[in-house]
């Protein structure tokens, strides 16, 4: 995801050796970068972060996102990336820099994590499109290695077989923990034996997946694999995570359970707000951003905020407008709002007066924000 600029100023920046880049699709490549012991402490990282690469062109500096794939106790730092187009920050990237090259890499953030269970049994899924297996396969080495006792199924929608990337390195944990690993292709525009595995991840497929893959434990004829899935793991475009979790969440996983990462900028909700907001008119409000402060009144409360900061011209960092990114992080200084979905603040956060402002609604008649105090 790329992120407002003002962003980019919060986050340290440490050069790293490129020690590996291979080409893994058509379009697909991993590179592999060489932490020093100085910085091992920096570079110390959970399964699902990601970290921002800058890539210097002519003109600009360009400042890109990219997942980890590697897992915590590997040694090193890999990351996965997509070429879109030929003038893509990936392109740029892959064309300009060879094994030997240093680039300046940020610590890793996000929070699209799980904490580990190593005594527990435990049933995983994950459900990944294209790029979108790059956190998942970090989840995916670290739990089989971690936890002994649980179990990973992934569901991974790719265009054709020639797209499946990581094809060599998911095969390989088939083979190690065969027992443990159950790996399911879906292909969009390739037939299949099994109608099944035809077409991209919806909540039909979802619900085939229930009743053919999914189905009676081996020693319990009443329980499910489906009924034993504790947590979900999705990542892919904005519309395939809305429509899988929504899914999820249909057939009975608790919206707490079930874990998500846009991979790309995403102008929407993922889960359907059922919440009645009473209408407010002609709404005081104060911004302080960038170090300045900004005094208006809205007209209503019937747009969420970041919507109706963007819409006044404001540089408000964000990146999905989904309340996953936690670009928008502000600090609510008076006033009050209602905070349709959250998948980035900790309850600690929420309890200091912490707010996502692509995903608040406002319940006062004045309002007080600071984009700074974070």
């Amino acid at each position: 995801m790329d992120k407002n600029s003002t962003e980019h100023l919060q986050q340290h920046f440490y050069a790293l050796k490129l020690t590996k880049k291979e080409q893994l699709t058509k379009s697909t490549f991993a590179l592999e970068f060489e932490v020093p012991d100085l910085l091992k402490s920096n570079f110390q990282f959970q399964s699902g972060q990601y970290v921002t690469v800058k890539i210097p062109t002519e003109n600009e500096m360009l400042f890109q996102d990219y997942s980890i794939t590697s897992a915590p106790y590997e040694s090193t730092l890999s990351l996965g990336i997509k070429v879109k187009s030929a003038k893509s920050a990936a392109q740029i990237l892959v064309q300009n820099f060879e094994v030997g090259d240093t680039l300046q890499i940020s610590e890793p953030t996000g929070r699209f994590t799980l904490k580990s269970k190593p005594n527990e049994h435990r049933t995983i899924l994950g459900f990944a499109a294209g790029i979108g297996i790059t956190p998942i396969l970090s989840h995916l080495k670290n739990i089989l290695h971690q936890e002994p006792r649980t179990r990973f199924f992934l569901f991974f929608s790719l265009k054709n077989p020639l797209e499946i990337i990581y094809k060599e390195t998911l095969e390989q944990l088939q083979k190690m923990y065969g027992n443990r690993f159950q790996i399911f292709y879906f292909f969009s525009q390739e037939g299949a034996e099994n109608p099944l595995f035809e077409g991209r991840l919806s909540e039909k497929k979802l619900q085939l997946i229930i009743n053919q893959i999914l189905i009676y434990e081996e020693d319990d004829a009443e329980t499910t694999i489906w009924d034993s899935t504790d947590e979900v793991l999705i990542c892919g475009p904005g519309e395939m995570i809305k429509t899988v979790a929504n899914a999820c969440n249909k057939f009975g996983i608790p919206r707490k359970n079930i874990h998500f990462e846009l991979f790309d900028t995403f102008d929407g909700d993922i889960f359907t707000s059922e919440k009645k907001i009473p209408l407010l008119e002609n709404i005081e409000t104060t911004i302080q951003l960038s170090g300045k402060n900004y005094d208006f009144v809205f007209k209503n409360n019937q747009e969420k905020i970041l919507t109706q900061l963007l819409a006044l011209g404001l540089e408000v960092p964000y990146s999905c407008k989904s309340g996953v990114c936690g670009n928008c992080i502000c600090t609510l200084k008076e006033g009050k709002v209602e905070l349709l979905e959250n998948e980035y603040l900790t309850p600690k956060e929420e309890k200091e007066g912490k707010i996502l402002a692509c995903q608040s609604i406002i319940l006062s008649k004045k309002i007080n924000l600071n984009f700074d105090d974070v």
